[in-house]
């Protein structure tokens, strides 16, 4: 799985477009990075700029930003509404993909340290990479703001995590950390009563409401006078009620500060449920920002299985559940391409191959062009086989007389529908890493250090696209055991289907053994050869034991129906 950084430094700029336009600059310069979002407020004097990189551009980038913002922004004639005490007041760090939180962490580290040294800017860890408990909190950093800061940093206390304890009167001071996903999401009601949406948000969200005496309907306090709160009944969500002049209706509009705790679709049900207890109707909801494609799955799967329905279906079938099952286009059009995260990031690369027309594709393949060739070819085979697999799961899934199955019918064809992803991803990887070998062959060979680094880059290339290949091979034969066992179990009148899908697995997987082979002469790693070549061989002969029992198989039973 790719991986995938958000990050989201905020600017103590939000008037002066001509500055913040140079810092967003400094930023896209970077190769990688993939701006999302500029969000200047002139009262909070603040711009809050979002973007999603790889885990190296995303510290690359953030770095080239803070520094430029350092050179553009002069703390000493700063004034806003919002709370600061630096030119870059706060970085953080945000998984999104393929990325722990604890990974995000030390990039926090990586660039805090490089922030510090180079930059001479006192740098404060926070959140997930806090150094101390005291310090997990922002405010409890951010206390006293740019104006208390020299005091700050005299107290030994408050040594920065990076940088000299010196005070920097034209940068301030920047925090850096790891934090969790937030989703802006607004839940539609079929009122223009803003009172009713604020009593359901006072009864969802986490800080809950003052508890209140059953006779008396007065506040319940505790021995110091402060009122005794009962809590909510969402975990990690923040919300209030309002209502929209724009929209003539009420929402309730929350934060989902942990979508592991509380995801999307378990905050609309909710909220669903709360509003049938007043009479009231959910009609819709509005995604604000952008939202992990995970969220988007996680909320297509939960109402598919509401419906006791296959949950092996395509990604996109998934997010079309989610959308229409939380009402995204009530407000306004809800588009995937614009909306999901990983779909912004895919849109700014190079158009892949699994992404033209099959005309398209097959036209390439046969022109003077060398990739894409014979392993593209052999990742997208497999994935065919993949998918194939998957219809005869889902062709079984709920179908009467094969009920002692389901479950293991389910698990089966999610293992299809990620084998499928996974193939279709290696389709493109295949050539990429083709063009990696052509692209280190052309670097300069005249002095003997150009000679190194050139034959080091051949070198890593032509072990990646060996790899690339035997990965292919190591999923084919997952693919040809499920397509076999789907055989076994599956709806019998797609007896012939899974036939097809293992031996179409078993030729990705034959292709993939010998583009390995191909590229391994030209590893001068001899153990690594070796190890090459008794894989490759081992796959093989395993492939071929399955396929000549497993097809066996099938053959009397297609010419046997009913045995």
């Amino acid at each position: 799985m790719q991986k995938i950084v958000e990050c989201v430094p905020n600017f103590s700029e939000g008037r002066d477009l001509a500055v913040i336009d140079q810092i967003t600059t400094a930023l896209k310069q970077v190769e990688g990075v993939t701006l999302l979002d500029v969000d200047p407020g002139a009262d909070t004097n603040r711009t809050v700029v979002t973007f999603v990189a790889d885990p190296d551009s995303a510290v690359e980038g953030a770095f080239q930003a803070i520094k430029r913002a350092s050179e553009v922004i002069d703390m000493r004639q700063h004034s806003g509404a919002h709370a600061r005490m630096g030119a870059t007041d706060v970085c953080p760090f945000i998984p999104v993909s393929g990325i722990s939180m604890e990974e995000c962490a030390e990039l926090a580290r990586q660039l805090g340290k490089r922030v510090g040294e180079e930059l001479n800017i006192p740098v404060y860890l926070y959140e997930y990479s806090a150094s101390t408990p005291e310090r997990q909190n922002l405010a409890n950093i951010r206390a006293g703001e740019y104006e208390g800061l020299a005091d700050k940093l005299k107290d030994p206390q408050w040594k920065p995590d990076f940088g000299k304890a010196e005070f920097n009167a034209r940068a301030g001071a920047t925090v850096m950390g790891a934090r969790k996903f937030l989703i802006a999401y607004n839940i539609n009601l079929n009122t223009r009563d803003a009172k009713k949406a604020t009593d359901i948000a006072l009864e969802i969200r986490e800080g809950g409401r003052n508890k209140r005496d059953p006779k008396t309907k007065r506040f319940i306090r505790d021995e110091n006078g402060e009122p005794i709160k009962r809590p909510g009944t969402l975990k990690a969500v923040k919300a209030v009620g309002w209502y929209i002049n724009e929209y003539k209706m009420a929402q309730i509009s929350m934060n989902l500060v942990d979508q592991e705790l509380t995801p999307i679709h378990v905050a609309f049900d909710e909220v669903v449920k709360q509003a049938d207890l007043r009479g009231l109707r959910v009609s819709g909801s509005e995604l604000v920002g952008l939202i992990p494609l995970n969220a988007m799955l996680d909320a297509g799967k939960y109402f598919l299985k509401k419906q006791n329905a296959s949950t092996a279906v395509s990604q996109a079938e998934i997010i079309r559940i989610a959308i229409q099952t939380l009402g995204l286009n009530e407000i306004s059009r809800f588009d995937p391409q614009e909306r999901i995260i990983e779909y912004q990031l895919g849109s700014s690369t190079q158009q892949k191959l699994v992404d033209r027309l099959v005309t398209n594709f097959v036209d390439e393949l046969a022109s003077d062009s060398p990739a894409p060739g014979g392993g593209s070819v052999s990742a997208l085979g497999s994935a065919m086989a993949a998918g194939l697999a998957n219809m005869v799961g889902v062709l079984t899934f709920n179908k009467k007389g094969y009920q002692d199955h389901w479950d293991e019918i389910e698990e089966l064809s999610n293992e299809a529908q990620a084998l499928k992803d996974t193939f279709l991803y290696l389709v493109d990887e295949d050539t990429r890493s083709f063009n990696q070998v052509m692209t280190a062959m052309r670097l300069p060979k005249k002095s003997t250090e150009q000679k190194s680094i050139r034959d080091q880059a051949v070198q890593e290339a032509t072990i990646y696209s060996a790899r690339i290949p035997l990965e292919v091979m190591q999923h084919s034969l997952k693919t040809m055991k499920l397509a076999g066992r789907m055989a076994e179990i599956g709806n019998q009148n797609s007896l012939s289907d899974a036939g097809v899908a293992l031996l179409q697995a078993r030729a990705g997987l034959e292709g993939a053994a010998m583009n390995v082979l191909i590229n391994i002469p030209g590893i001068e790693d001899k153990d690594l050869v070796t190890d090459f070549e008794t894989q490759v061989a081992d796959l093989r002969d395993e492939a071929k034991v399955l396929a000549e029992e497993t097809l066996s198989d099938i053959d009397t039973k297609l010419k046997t129906p009913g045995a």
